[in-house]
C-alpha cells in the first residue's frame, strides 16, 4: 500500500474499490470504509458481485470477470479525451506518457462497455468522479490479481493514479489489501525467489555479496521457483523434496488433482503446521509448530506497518518455535547456525535491509510506538518511517507509465462448460478452515460449500435456491449447494474456497499469469446441475 488505512479513510474524496469485498474478506477495513461513506466519501465499487458495500456506492460496475484491464484502459480514455489528467503532474514526474495515451485512444466507451458487459454511461462517470476529486484511492484485492491477466491489471491501475496525479499525498494511491497479516513482512523478507531481504534483487552482485559475508556462505544467483511453479516441477518428477510450512496447498491451490499427483510424487514431504490439514495427511513427517500468540516476533501488516507480537500464552509440550525448527534443520544440515531469539533476528534484519534498518524490538516496545508500530522505509534509528509512499519523487526517479492491452482470461465458456466461475471468501471462515474450523460458532454461520447462481440460470437448469448440485469443470466435478439470487450476473457464478464437501479448488484453472505466476482463481468455465 502507498498509503495507510487511516489517511484512506480519512482523507480520501472518493475511494474506487475494485476486485475486492473487504467486509467479507477484511472485515475491519471493510467497517472503516463503510464509515467513511457515511462521512460522506464517494464510493466507486467495480465487481462483478453485489457486495455489501455496492449498496452504499455511489457507482457500482458490475463488470465481466477478468475485464479489469479493459475497465480501466476505458477510464483512462475518458479521462484523456476530456482533458481531466494532471499535466503538472504528469510532465514533472513521469515518463511513457504519449505511449499511454496512444494505447488507451481505441478503449471507447462504447467499445469498453462491451468488453465489460456494462453501462458506457456507468464508466464515463465513474472516469470522471474519480479524475475530479481532489484526493482519490484505489482499494484493490485478488480480484485484480489472480487473473491471467493480474500484474497487467495492477499495472494500469497504477497508470491511472498517476494519469490523475493520485501518488505521494494523502488519500490517494494504489492500495492493495493483503489477504493474510503477514503477506506483506513474508515478502519483505525475501520468500520470493528473485529477490532477497528488503526487494534486494538477488541478480545484483554487490546485493549476493553482502548477504554471503554476513551468512558465511556463497549466495547463488540461481533464481528459484514460484509456489505454482514448484508443484509443476514436482509433477514432472524436477523437485524431489518440499518443506511446506503454513500452507494448505491440498485446499487452497488451483486444480486440487494436479496437487495430489505432484506431492504423491515426491520423495520427501516435510509439513510444519498447527493442526493435521488435508497437506499435512499425505506428509511423511509433520513438525508441530506453533500459533502467533505462542511466540515472539514482529508482523507487517499491510499498509507496510511492522508491529510486535508478544507471546500471550505458553504453547503444549513437544511444539517448537518455528525459528527454532528452522535453525535446526540448518545445524543439522551442516550450516552451524546459532540459535537466535526473535529480537536478534529483527536487529540482523536491520542491518541487511535498508527499509527495515530503524527497527528493533527494543525500539517497537517504547512507549510512543507500542501498538502503532513503523512503517518502511524506515531507514535509522531515528527514522519516524514513512505513511505514504512516492511523495515528491518515486523509488525509480520518475514514474514510468506502462501501457497493457486487454487480454481475455485464459479459460473461457464454451457449449459444454457454459458458465464463468469466480471464488472468493466468506466472513466467519478463513482459508482453508485450518483455524476457524475448529472455532465454536464459525461453522454454524457457514460450514458447508454452496455456489451462488444467477435466477435465470438456475431456472434454465431447474435448480432452486437450496437444491443439492454437481459442479463440474475441465479438471474435475464436486457436490456443492445452490444459492439462487440476483447477486451475480447471468452466466456468472461464484464460490467460496473454504469448504472440503465440495472445493471449488478441484475445478480451478491452473492457468498463471506469466509475471508473477499467480493462478486464474477468478475466471474458471463450469456446468451446474441438479443432483
Amino acid at each position: 500500500m502507498t498509503n495507510t488505512i487511516e489517511d484512506i479513510t480519512t482523507a480520501a474524496d472518493v475511494i474506487m474499490l475494485i476486485g475486492s469485498n473487504p467486509e467479507e474478506a477484511h472485515p475491519v477495513m471493510g467497517m472503516q470504509m463503510r464509515q467513511a461513506v457515511e462521512r460522506g466519501t464517494k464510493l466507486i465499487v467495480v465487481d462483478p458481485r453485489d457486495i455489501g458495500l455496492s449498496a452504499q456506492a455511489d457507482l457500482h460496475l458490475k463488470l465481466k470477470p477478468g475485464t479489469n484491464v479493459a475497465f480501466v484502459n476505458g477510464m483512462m480514455h475518458v479521462i484523456v479525451e476530456r482533458g481531466l489528467m494532471d499535466r503538472a503532474f504528469i510532465d514533472a514526474r513521469t515518463e511513457g506518457y504519449d505511449d499511454l495515451v496512444k494505447l488507451v485512444a481505441d478503449y471507447t466507451p462504447e467499445r469498453v462497455a462491451k468488453i465489460c458487459n456494462i453501462d458506457p454511461r456507468d464508466l464515463i462517470a465513474a472516469a470522471e468522479l474519480y479524475a475530479r476529486a481532489d484526493a482519490a484511492a484505489i482499494v484493490y484485492c485478488l480480484g485484480v490479481a489472480e487473473h491471467s491477466t493480474g500484474t497487467d491489471g495492477v499495472k494500469s491501475l497504477s497508470n491511472l493514479a498517476m494519469l490523475t496525479g493520485n501518488y505521494g499525498k494523502p488519500g490517494c494511491g494504489v492500495n492493495p489489501l493483503r489477504g493474510q497479516n503477514n503477506v506483506q513482512g513474508a515478502c519483505d523478507m525475501g520468500a520470493q525467489p528473485n529477490t532477497l531481504p528488503g526487494y534486494q534483487k538477488l541478480s545484483d552482485p554487490a546485493v549476493r555479496a553482502k548477504f554471503s559475508e554476513a551468512w558465511m556462505v556463497p549466495i547463488s544467483e540461481r533464481e528459484g521457483l514460484k509456489s505454482t511453479e514448484v508443484m509443476n516441477a514436482a509433477a514432472k518428477g524436477e523437485v524431489k523434496g518440499l518443506f511446506i510450512f503454513g500452507e494448505d496447498p491440498m485446499r487452497t491451490d488451483p486444480d486440487i488433482g494436479h496437487v495430489t499427483h505432484a506431492l504423491s510424487t515426491l520423495d520427501f514431504l516435510v509439513v510444519d503446521e498447527l493442526f493435521l490439514t488435508e497437506t499435512a495427511k499425505m506428509a511423511d513427517v509433520v513438525l508441530p509448530g506453533r500459533a502467533y500468540a505462542e511466540k515472539e516476533g514482529c508482523f507487517t501488516n499491510t499498509e507496510r506497518r511492522v508491529q510486535r507480537v508478544r507471546k500471550a500464552v505458553d504453547a503444549d509440550p513437544g511444539t517448537r518455535a518455528d525459528i527454532w525448527i528452522f535453525t535446526e534443520i540448518m545445524r543439522r544440515m551442516g550450516y552451524d547456525q546459532p540459535h537466535l531469539t526473535s529480537a536478534q533476528v529483527m536487529d540482523e534484519m536491520a542491518s541487511l535491509t535498508p527499509s527495515y534498518a530503524g527497527m528493533s524490538h527494543e525500539r517497537l516496545d517504547r512507549a510512543g510506538l507500542r501498538g502503532r508500530g513503523l512503517q518502511w522505509p524506515c531507514t535509522a534509528p531515528d527514522h519516524p518511517g514513512t505513511p505514504i509512499l512516492h511523495v515528491g519523487s518515486f523509488s525509480r526517479g520518475v514514474g514510468l507509465f506502462a501501457p497493457a492491452d486487454y487480454r481475455p482470461s485464459a479459460e473461457l465458456p464454451d457449449g459444454e462448460f457454459p458458465l464463468v466461475m469466480m471464488t472468493g471468501r466468506v466472513l466467519a471462515q478463513y482459508n482453508a478452515c485450518a483455524m476457524t474450523g475448529r472455532t465454536e460458532g464459525c461453522n454454524e454461520i457457514v460450514g458447508e460449500s454452496f455456489i451462488e447462481m444467477n435466477v435465470a440460470d438456475a431456472a434454465a437448469r431447474g435448480i432452486e435456491d437450496g437444491d443439492a448440485v454437481v459442479v463440474s469443470s475441465r479438471r474435475g466435478e464436486i457436490r456443492s449447494r445452490a444459492h439462487v439470487s440476483e447477486k451475480t450476473n447471468v452466466g456468472e457464478t461464484w464460490m467460496p474456497f473454504h469448504f472440503q464437501d465440495g472445493n471449488a479448488n478441484v475445478l480451478t484453472s491452473d492457468a498463471l499469469d506469466p509475471t508473477c505466476k499467480v493462478p486464474e482463481y477468478k475466471v474458471c468455465a463450469i456446468e451446474v446441475a441438479k443432483a
